[in-house]
């Protein structure tokens, strides 16, 4: 499924919509683990910077884990090995989708998916006296992989961010906006596999070109999630900017700036008869 322009706005309004289906309630203590799944969409740029754009239908996974040592909620997966006051190390992970020859990739090579994984360094810098509201930094580096039997590393990717929480209610339940906004940067390796032009698929319109790595452009995300008793939802929307990147000369950037975004229903199915103190 293709499209050309979608309204952000709409991503939000779904989720919001989508809150009728549940009910609201609260339970303390928390289950030490809970599961769900679901469904959604995602509206994704081939890659940063292409000029066609994809809607995919995805699963939702939903699992929250309440360990001593290890959590996994609504911040993502993260060890408490280093979980101080000001400092945690956390779980960053991402990914792109695969991308097809198209008009500005005619007749070159398909691009496998690929993972991202690495840690991220997060430093508390400050939360309200209710704690509903923190400021975080966060220094997430990646190592790609692509998707596929024999998986290949492509580079590495920074994305240092400052990151605003502020949630309706202490726990679980209630709404929670997250907003966030960084610069990215990545390896020569990981711009030549995304925007390089090797001289046998040069033609007229589409010069060689030789990405060096760098500055990739800035993100900004806003993000809204709401957990029920019965079901979590959650949408977001991400706006790129490309301007003054490394790899911004390169024939295949066709937009410098662009929205893509998501949403998800997941309905919790099995949850854990041991329960735990929790402060999510």
């Amino acid at each position: 499924m293709r499209t050309r322009k979608v309204a952000p706005l709409v991503l939000l309004t779904a989720a919001a919509l989508a809150a009728a289906a549940c009910a609201a309630a609260r339970a303390e203590p928390r289950p030490l683990w809970e599961f769900g799944l679901g469904a959604g969409a995602l509206v994704f740029n081939d890659y940063r910077g292409a000029a066609t754009v994809h809607v995919y239908p995805v699963p939702v996974p939903y699992l929250v884990y309440r360990g001593k040592f290890l959590r996994s909620d609504h911040r993502g997966l993260r060890g408490r090995l280093l979980d101080q006051d000001r400092v945690a190390l956390n779980l960053s992970v991402n990914g792109t989708t695969p991308v097809r020859s198209d008009s500005s990739r005619h007749g070159m090579p398909d691009l496998r998916p690929t993972l991202e994984v690495g840690p991220s360094l997060d430093v508390h810098l400050w939360k309200s006296a209710t704690a509903l509201v923190t400021l975080d930094v966060r220094l997430p580096a990646r190592a790609a992989f692509t998707v596929e039997a024999s998986a290949r590393m492509v580079g590495l990717f920074l994305a240092p961010h400052v990151n605003l929480d502020i949630a309706q209610r202490r726990g679980a339940d209630g709404w929670k906006l997250g907003l966030l906004a960084g610069p990215l940067f990545a390896n020569r390796r990981y711009d030549d596999y995304f925007y390089s032009v090797a001289p046998q698929y040069a033609t007229a319109d589409r010069p060689a070109f030789q990405a060096h790595g760098g500055y990739a452009g800035t993100q900004f995300i806003a993000a809204l999630t709401r957990r029920y008793p019965s079901c979590w939802l959650g949408a977001y929307l991400r706006h790129d900017t490309l301007a003054g990147a490394s790899f911004a000369d390169s024939p295949l950037i066709r937009r410098d700036r662009y929205w893509s975004g998501g949403f998800g229903v997941a309905w919790i199915i099995r949850r854990s008869s041991r329960l735990v103190d929790s402060e999510d």
